[in-house]
């Protein structure tokens, strides 16, 4: 009886999250922009900040739709790189990768700074030496991260309540302040003054994008997320998107209005709070601010290293990166790394959100165009009604055009954010030829899940249909034989292969923000699939790769033939690979390298 209130004990705490759990998690990421985007707009486009944010949370609506869509597409999770791979290519998931990389390393950054900064509202001794706590902050979070100490559901809720009521606070504040017949007289006041020109306004329009950073969250917690998957997603996401929709342009129009031309910008909420109801809710808007920030800053870093690990484990990066100590078992160098880039970001721009702020957005409104143009390309191969195609391009051209402006609007932007997601291209390329040339070659295969067949696309073009359906034995030898018959019988028209994983499944739930791809820790799948690709590679036509995990439903992997119509099915004649889907009727046999294969197809 002990032992099963302790087994009880243990899954509580470790069950998977549902949508209040969701809207924590992402609002303890997304919340946090409200506390530095109002003084970064402010310090560029006055007191038509609020226009801004507000033109940009249409948007922000339309993206959250796309984002709920990827987290229930790739339970793996990844977001931008899964996604973009499976439109694209896995150097386009690669580019994805450096993208999100850029702006995860600028939130752990800017969200430090600003925790910091709001903190120095209570301890005015912290306003001397901002740079300097915020990179003891920083490396106190690496220093947590690298003894095991995982961020989690159950905290980021209580932070993010704490700082949600807060925000409602200050909202209530000002309205018990103005009176509700005076709370939009500061409209006035934002259209008053020089005439909007069109050059202007699209250059606010992308600048406030900062607002909504974070938004990618989403789609890195779907490893975790209960089921049915696609109810809590939509649950969390329009959680989210109402406290955002009713915070953050209200507190934006105020603070930029309301709080004085003298005031600090980066404390703009905590004074928009003393303005409105004295300094005791100004002091507990900076607290609660400032562990908000924090925490979210923490949620980069964490964020930072498994986007690392998994583009290791794709062959992108160096091996090294995702090594392991042996003392806590955690990739220190990953670690190392994800925290080194923000802390120098610090002590360049020397303490100064606006510097920070000058740098932002290419790696964000990059990741945020990438996620929806590889999601309107597997949409259109699956024949999505042309509504949700014109709303889905429509997302797509907001950001295009948001992105592409800001590449002129923020020229150090572009140079940070490019040139490192070119250096890490660059590595990225090199590292993959590398282990190309000595060894075998990397495949990225499909993942079969229960719920719905892969959509194969090669270059954002979809595959036509199947000819052969090769099932994948798990030894080297059979499986090369195999590929040789499947290339031969194929005569260059289209070749699916199918691996079935024989390692252990995963038992017990993944960390937050961990990309779970069981496929890039089977060794003996990547083992045999790039020899099979090495011998298939002769083959003139498409040929694609499915990986079905070992605790797949044998119902699912026995649906895959009927999904791919394939014109012969070619499976190795051994007892224990038979089992795999199988056409109807009798079999040919033939041999390939004193292996024996079996084609269920036309005699």
């Amino acid at each position: 009886m002990p032992d099963q209130g302790k087994t009880k004990r243990i899954l509580r705490r470790r069950r998977r999250i549902g949508p209040f759990l969701c809207w924590a998690v992402v609002f303890a990421d997304i919340g946090t922009s409200v506390y530095y985007t109002p003084g970064i707009l402010y310090g560029r486009f006055g007191t038509r900040a609020a226009i801004f944010v507000t033109m940009t949370l249409l948007v922000f609506v339309l993206l959250a739709i796309k984002y709920v869509e990827v987290a229930v597409r790739y339970p793996e999770g990844g977001g931008v790189v899964t996604v973009s791979t499976r439109a694209f290519h896995p150097f386009v998931g690669l580019v994805g990768g450096m993208f999100i990389l850029v702006d995860y390393f600028l939130t752990a950054a800017l969200s430090a700074l600003s925790g910091v900064i709001y903190l120095s509202v209570v301890f005015k001794s912290l306003g001397a030496i901002v740079v300097l706590g915020t990179v003891g902050a920083l490396l106190i979070l690496a220093l947590l991260n690298l003894i095991g100490v995982k961020a989690s559901a159950e905290a980021s809720a209580i932070f993010a309540v704490i700082a949600g009521v807060m925000q409602v606070a200050v909202v209530t504040a000002v309205i018990m302040r103005l009176g509700p017949a005076h709370i939009f007289d500061a409209v006035h006041q934002v259209l008053a003054g020089p005439r909007l020109t069109p050059i202007f306004v699209l250059t606010g329009y992308a600048g406030a994008f900062l607002a909504f950073s974070g938004l990618e969250s989403i789609a890195q917690l779907s490893p975790v997320m209960a089921e049915p998957r696609r109810r809590v997603a939509n649950l969390g996401m329009g959680l989210v998107v109402i406290t955002i929709a009713l915070t953050s342009p209200l507190l934006t129009l105020w603070s930029t209005t309301l709080v004085g031309t003298h005031a600090n910008p980066d404390q703009f909420i905590s004074l928009l709070a003393d303005y409105a109801a004295g300094p005791g809710l100004a002091w507990m808007v900076a607290i609660s601010g400032a562990l908000l920030l924090i925490f979210a800053s923490n949620t980069a870093l964490i964020g930072s290293y498994h986007v690392f690990l998994a583009l290791t484990h794709m062959r992108f990066l160096p091996r090294p990166l995702a090594q392991r100590n042996r003392w806590r078992n955690t990739p220190q160098w990953a670690i190392a790394v994800a925290t080194a880039i923000p802390v120098g970001v610090v002590i360049f721009a020397r303490g100064n959100t606006g510097t920070l702020g000058g740098i932002y957005a290419f790696g964000l409104l990059g990741a945020f165009m990438l996620t929806s143009l590889s999601l309107d390309v597997i949409r259109w191969h699956e024949r999505a009604s042309a509504i949700v195609m014109l709303v889905g391009v429509i997302t797509t051209a907001a950001v295009t055009v948001a992105w592409v402006i800001n590449l002129f609007a923020k020229p150090l932007a572009t140079i940070f954010g490019g040139g490192l997601s070119v250096v890490g291209i660059a590595i990225g390329v090199v590292t993959y030829r590398v282990a190309h040339r000595r060894g075998v070659p990397a495949v990225f295969p499909h993942l079969l899940r229960d719920d719905r067949p892969p959509t194969l696309i090669s270059r954002a073009r979809r595959i036509g249909k199947c000819y052969v359906l090769a099932v994948v034995p798990s030894e080297p030898g059979p499986a090369v034989a195999l590929a040789k018959a499947a290339v031969e019988v194929a005569n260059n028209q289209p070749i699916v292969f199918l691996y079935r994983g024989q390692g252990l499944p995963r038992t017990g739930l993944p960390h937050l923000m961990e990309i779970v791809d069981p496929y890039l820790t089977d060794a003996t799948a990547q083992d045999v699939l790039g020899r099979v690709e090495r011998e298939a590679r002769t083959h003139a036509g498409h040929r694609k790769y499915i990986y079905a995990g070992k605790g797949t439903a044998a119902e699912a992997a026995g649906r895959i033939g009927a999904a791919l119509h394939p014109m012969h099915t070619l499976v190795v004649d051994s007892s224990s690979e038979r089992s795999a889907p199988t056409a109807a009727g009798r079999p040919t046999r033939m041999t390939k390298d004193s292996v024996g294969i079996l084609d269920y197809g036309p005699s």
